[in-house]
């Protein structure tokens, strides 16, 4: 009499799983994407800017053209100079504002690193972060976005209010402010002239570089 065998028993695979592990990567794969994206994205717009205002900055030899020197005759003489010579040399006076700020900051390593570390922060945590990206997670606590924004403005406070960070900004700052006071104030702007274009885009602030001019037709005018 033949043995009684046992049916086989066959492997059973669940089939949703290699699906499901596939959508997660591919989920992982665009979050990550679209992060660098966004990192590249705001990278290239630093870059245009900087590029764009450094292209509308005046000769630097003009600039210390030491032959246009000369002692204001009263106040107010030396607050129409300083309003003038801003005019003109706007983008020169805020590379010295910025040259002044780094190396201010280089001289202070602690301030550098903090600062660095706030800078970093704001990036990732807020300002490259997309609406489908998870939530922020530390110690297996998630945060929300306005739990993350309060979380960096109360550390942005922090820091520049309450820590030698501030005080170094602000010296660095009212250095730099002097110096083109100054400078703005002993030039004398009669040898310096402007195009419409020019006057147009003084007009809308100190940082009016960042926003792109509008093509105009050169006219020369004094100023």
């Amino acid at each position: 009499m033949a043995a009684n065998s046992s049916p086989a028993i066959l492997p059973i695979s669940n089939p949703q799983s290699a699906p499901n592990s596939a959508a997660a990567g591919t989920d992982n794969q665009q979050l990550s994407s679209s992060s660098t994206s966004a990192v590249r994205v705001f990278v290239s717009g630093i870059s245009e800017t900087v590029r764009s205002g450094l292209a509308n900055r005046r000769p630097w030899p003009e600039l210390l053209d030491r032959s246009a020197f000369s002692k204001p005759e009263s106040l107010s003489d030396a607050t129409v100079r300083i309003r003038k010579n801003y005019t003109y040399f706007r983008i020169n006076y805020l590379s010295v504002i910025t040259a002044v700020l780094a190396i201010s900051l280089l001289t202070n390593p602690f301030s550098l690193i903090v600062l660095t570390g706030l800078l970093a922060a704001w990036l990732f945590l807020y300002l490259f972060r997309q609406a489908s990206d998870p939530p922020v997670t530390i110690f297996g606590r998630q945060f929300s976005d306005l739990e993350t924004l309060t979380f960096l403005i109360v550390s942005t406070v922090v820091v520049i209010f309450l820590t030698s960070v501030g005080s170094v900004l602000v010296s660095a700052l009212m250095v730099g402010v002097a110096i083109v006071c100054l400078h703005g104030a002993f030039r004398a702007p009669e040898d310096l002239f402007l195009d419409e274009q020019d006057q147009q885009g003084a007009a809308t602030g100190f940082l009016s570089f960042l926003t792109p001019a509008v093509a105009q037709p050169p006219v020369a005018a004094r100023v």
